[in-house]
């Protein structure tokens, strides 16, 4: 038994060294003094310096945060109104309906880019942030059913039964009682919407409009050019922001666990 323990902790530490260590490397990298990535290192902010003065990357994150938090506020939106329409009513077709939200998740992002492209054109919509959020919205809708959706399958409905028993109308209820109790789930969601849209490049890249560009496209490019541990510095604040973010979500929500 304690050699069975062993591999599993071993194997576990394997797990996180695998996943953290490039992500070490990197952030060490971005405080190097070398632009060729000389070892050992000889420690500086240079290229902290070299990103403040980087306009092209600031206009790429603002774009970046900016279609990322559109998008989820939509996505979050319309995913929970979505599930809370498929755990409250029973009408035809909603088993079909509940199938093909699904398919953005296993069909392959590239195809999904091209058919929005060449939809986007048809319709009139074009490039544009504005178009990449409606994608972003497409792709992350489905992460926010099943979330929510999967917070929902323990909702005891006695409790909207209470409300309206005491006089709570239909609205009322859904403020008060239902989202309230729904709303770890809806900050997981909405969490997992966010990393979605930010993490995005290939809907970005097909549904970018000429000079306007999100971080990620904007990262493809430098690295095509050349890379420079700018992108590695860059790169460590987003990590830093998003782990912060976790956290302070986390601080007040525990996911997975009791309420």
């Amino acid at each position: 038994m304690n050699f069975l323990k062993w591999i599993g902790r071993t194997y576990l530490i394997c797990i996180v060294v695998f996943l953290y260590v490039p992500i070490l490397v990197m952030v060490a990298l971005s405080f190097n003094e070398s632009q060729l990535y000389r070892l050992p290192i000889e420690w500086s902010i240079r290229w902290y310096e070299a990103l403040a003065n980087n306009s092209k990357l600031h206009s790429a994150t603002v774009n970046s945060l900016t279609v990322a938090f559109l998008s989820t506020c939509l996505s979050t939106m319309m995913g929970t109104a979505v599930a809370l329409a498929f755990y409250r009513y029973d009408f035809r077709a909603k088993r079909l309906l509940q199938i093909l939200i699904f398919p953005p998740i296993t069909i392959p992002w590239l195809i999904i880019g091209t058919a929005m492209l060449v939809f986007f054109f048809w319709v009139g919509i074009g490039r544009g942030l504005h178009a990449m959020v409606l994608g972003h919205v497409a792709l992350s809708l489905p992460y926010v059913v099943i979330v929510v959706s999967a917070r929902l399958k323990s909702f005891d409905s006695a409790l909207e039964d209470a409300a309206r028993s005491l006089g709570a109308s239909y609205w009322q209820t859904t403020l008060w009682v239902t989202v309230p109790w729904l709303m770890p789930g809806i900050i997981a969601a909405a969490l997992f919407a966010f990393a979605v849209s930010l993490d995005q490049f290939v809907i970005s890249y097909f549904l970018a409009a000429p000079g306007v560009t999100t971080l990620p496209v904007e990262i493809y490019t430098a690295i095509r050019k050349g890379l420079t541990p700018e992108i590695n510095a860059i790169s460590t604040l987003v990590i830093l922001l998003s782990m912060l973010l976790l956290l302070g979500v986390s601080r007040f929500y525990r996911f997975g666990g009791r309420d």
